[in-house]
């Protein structure tokens, strides 16, 4: 293991420094609130992160053990089917297939993580990969931590400004289903918040909606902060990825990040027997009983062209 950073930047040539207990130099800075045009987009966003974590304040007050168990429930699903196989491996990097049907229900549980449409979150993510580090990554850590992790949820005039029309992702568009998710996105959030609080009333409404969405932003918001930052890196990506354990263990899988950019088209993330992968296993589950078909994994080839040494010693001949 090692514990690299191969995207490198003079700190004296930086007004802004490390970023604390890492090696990551802050080359850049986005204003994230004062001095910057604030668009309509901006304001209902930065409004609903703050609803939802006020809702998620009233916890220890409205606590229940059925209205905590369901909000874990809530958490898990959307993390593991949603975010985690249906928007990323499944959607944004089709490291696997899935039956029509059983992708449409999980891209629909994705949408109840309240993270976005597919067409958004697919978009977004797979010109991260494209544009990794450079100033057209849409959270590159060398804008900041806070930037990386939330600030760029508010700039949508930086994200307007370099994505356009999204025109990355006419795979999802050419389906009637992900263009209606994307034109009612806003409609199934407030169905389900309804569904949720006519239910529970309003414990359930702070559990399921405010508790679990805040704990699922923020565990997915870590991949693209702290795995940017804090870890270690095993391949030669030449980008700032690191594969950070207690990221993996939050976010089923998704923390052992640099083996991801090392290998985007691949379904396993914890590629050693040590290195837990929740998605991973539930990917096999499914392989096994015929669900999931075309599992992409790399081949020895393929990790040898990422090794260290072996690209360490082609630069030296």
């Amino acid at each position: 293991m090692r514990n690299l950073v191969t995207v490198s930047y003079d700190e004296k040539e930086s007004e802004y420094g490390k970023i604390l207990l890492s090696n990551v130099v802050v080359t850049r800075k986005r204003k994230l609130f004062w001095g910057r045009n604030w668009r309509t987009i901006d304001i209902q966003i930065g409004v609903w992160i703050l609803v939802i974590h006020i809702l998620a304040l009233f916890a220890p007050f409205t606590f229940a053990w059925d209205a905590f168990l369901f909000a874990l429930f809530m958490w898990v699903i959307c993390g593991i089917f949603g975010v985690t196989l249906s928007y990323h491996r499944n959607l944004a990097h089709h490291s696997l297939k899935l039956p029509k049907w059983l992708e449409y229900t999980f891209a629909y549980i994705g949408v109840l993580s309240m993270q976005r449409d597919p067409i958004s979150w697919v978009s977004i993510h797979r010109y991260h990969h494209q544009y990794v580090e450079s100033e057209k990554d849409p959270h590159s850590p060398t804008y900041g931590f806070w930037f990386s992790h939330m600030g760029w949820l508010f700039d949508s005039g930086y994200i307007i400004e370099k994505y356009k029309e999204r025109n990355n992702v006419e795979d999802l568009k050419s389906q009637a289903y992900y263009r209606f998710l994307h034109k009612t996105y806003v409609l199934h959030i407030f169905a389900f918040a309804a569904s949720v609080y006519a239910y529970g009333g309003f414990t359930f409404l702070v559990w399921a909606v405010g508790v679990a969405a805040t704990w699922g932003y923020h565990t997915t918001f870590l991949v693209n902060s702290a795995c940017h930052i804090w870890g270690n890196q095993t391949w030669d990506t030449n980008d700032l990825s690191k594969n950070n354990w207690w990221v993996a263990l939050v976010t089923f899988g998704e923390g052992w990040h640099n083996n991801h950019h090392a290998f985007e088209f691949s379904a396993r993330h914890g590629l050693e027997w040590w290195q837990i992968d929740f998605c991973w296993y539930t990917i096999r589950v499914l392989e096994a009983v015929g669900l999931a078909t075309n599992v992409k994994l790399p081949t020895e080839a393929h990790k040898q062209k990422k090794s260290f040494t072996d690209n360490k010693s082609k630069r030296s001949t």
